[in-house]
């Protein structure tokens, strides 16, 4: 029997475009969490896909046994729900009770983690491939799904 490898994706920076709700929030929110977007209410709901990121995405989910695997701030409850309710709105039904939120990304097993920070939340210690999205390598989805399912 053939098993499919294990796919992580991240999301904040890699399948989300973090800058789109920033951009988005009020002034007043805006210069409050200046230095912390992460902890701003809410702010995970106004968040676009990152081009490409959800094509993407399902390509490599009709390979792989692909999952979410982000972190959400410890200090912003909404982000938790946000998140949840992100991925249901825009990848549907092929990501159904496969993200997961953790703060030690090295605690899940896998093949390959495509992640923005490849020193963050255990990323280093992952036991499989990292991939480092927006990096010279894999600057774009075109160029990680390129390296994942060539030819």
């Amino acid at each position: 029997m053939y098993m499919k490898k294990v796919l992580y994706l991240d999301l904040d920076g890699t399948l989300v475009d973090f800058q789109s709700g920033i951009d988005r929030l009020p002034i007043g929110k805006r210069e409050a969490y200046r230095d912390n977007y992460d902890d701003t209410p809410g702010i995970f709901s106004l968040m676009d896909p990152m081009p490409g990121g959800v094509e993407a995405f399902r390509q490599l989910a009709e390979v792989f046994d692909t999952y979410i695997l982000s972190t959400a701030p410890w200090d912003n409850p909404s982000a938790w729900s946000d998140k949840l309710l992100w991925v249901k709105e825009h990848l549907g039904k092929p990501v159904e009770k496969r993200l997961i939120l953790s703060h030690h990304k090295n605690l899940n097993h896998g093949d390959y983690l495509v992640d923005d920070r490849p020193t963050k939340r255990g990323v280093e210690r992952f036991n499989g491939e990292v991939i480092h999205f927006r990096s010279s390598l894999y600057p774009d989805w075109e160029s990680v799904v390129r390296y994942l399912l060539p030819g």
